[in-house]
């Protein structure tokens, strides 16, 4: 073979290289931040990811694992992330710079989706003879990671109950991994957690070990928490089914999620996000059980912090709002 030839293979090839990068370089690369693997937001957030990546042309998206809803709403504000999922009371918290977000200030977020509602899991061991939230007092506890929406709706579970957060309990600040570590080990007595039905790391709790537990009823506290803190709360029973050995329905209280960006988003990258998302519900709804309830009218509820704008224009389009 001639040197001509393979100056010219390797020119061709070079070439090939060449656009392929340029291409690569040319897609519009986005994160998403979720949570811990124990819970919900990771595989739904990585699910998503997949979904947009291989269905909408020129999008790559990722998702990374986070500490959750106060952790995310930073990120996003922060321009370290690009989506984000969150409890409506910590997102709103997040909009005006109050209680974990104190120290940043308000953040400049604003809704894409309202998702699904997560179940306040309060949960001891049984042989703690705990039953009732106030029973809880002169206890170990896990309130979650240290700033996180589970720590803030514990202390205002405990407060609706009547108890100090801060004195009348031992706190531990633990992930929704941890505290079902530590609960099996007999290190704590019993552990909160937000999340969507069923959590892994709850499923793991109830199917693995000899650990008996029992959830605490939180559905009479709904009115002194609705009182304080108006419009984030609503009933939700956990059905005895979700969760194996579960004897009956326990009444609770449940707290939408949200996906959210920073206010700051080009429109067009919005209105690709949820097009890809919504052109492709079905595989969508397949990604976990709380997905499954995804719709457009769920998605376009009135909530607490305000939509972007290309996100009500968006649903506007599609009929939902008016």
């Amino acid at each position: 073979m001639s040197n001509r030839i393979l100056l010219t293979i390797a020119l061709v090839v070079m070439a090939a290289i060449a656009a392929g990068g340029a291409l690569a370089a040319s897609k519009l690369r986005l994160s998403i931040a979720t949570g811990g693997t124990g819970g919900v937001y990771y595989p739904y957030g990585g699910g998503l990811a997949r979904v947009l990546t291989q269905r909408v042309p020129g999008l790559q998206v990722t998702a990374e694992v986070t500490g959750g809803s106060v952790d995310n709403v930073k990120l996003v504000g922060a321009g370290d992330a690009d989506i984000g999922f969150s409890t409506i009371d910590s997102a709103l918290d997040g909009a005006r710079g109050l209680g974990a977000y104190k120290d940043t200030g308000p953040q400049k977020i604003a809704a894409l989706a309202v998702l699904y509602d997560s179940f306040v899991h309060v949960v001891a061991r049984d042989d703690s003879k705990i039953t009732q939230v106030v029973h809880l007092k002169g206890k170990r506890i896990s309130v979650g990671s240290a700033g996180s929406s589970t720590e803030e709706i514990a202390d205002r579970i405990l407060a609706a109950a009547g108890l100090n957060p801060a004195t009348d309990i031992t706190r531990d600040n633990l992930s929704v991994a941890e505290s079902v570590a530590a609960l099996k080990d007999g290190k704590i007595d019993a552990l909160f957690w937000i999340g969507g039905l069923p959590t892994s790391a709850i499923t793991d709790l109830v199917t693995t070990g000899n650990t008996k537990i029992v959830f605490l009823p939180t559905g009479a506290l709904l009115g002194k928490l609705n009182a304080k803190h108006p419009n984030l709360y609503r009933p939700f029973t956990l059905p005895k089914s979700v969760y194996a050995g579960t004897p009956a329905d326990v009444p609770g209280v449940g707290v939408s999620n949200i996906m959210f960006v920073s206010a700051d988003m080009k429109a067009e990258t919005v209105q690709k996000i949820l097009k890809g998302i919504f052109d492709n519900l079905g595989e969508v709804q397949k990604i976990h059980p709380d997905a499954k309830i995804l719709t457009l009218a769920r998605a376009s509820a009135k909530t607490a912090i305000g939509y972007h704008p290309a996100a009500t224009a968006f649903y506007k389009a599609r009929g939902r709002l008016k």
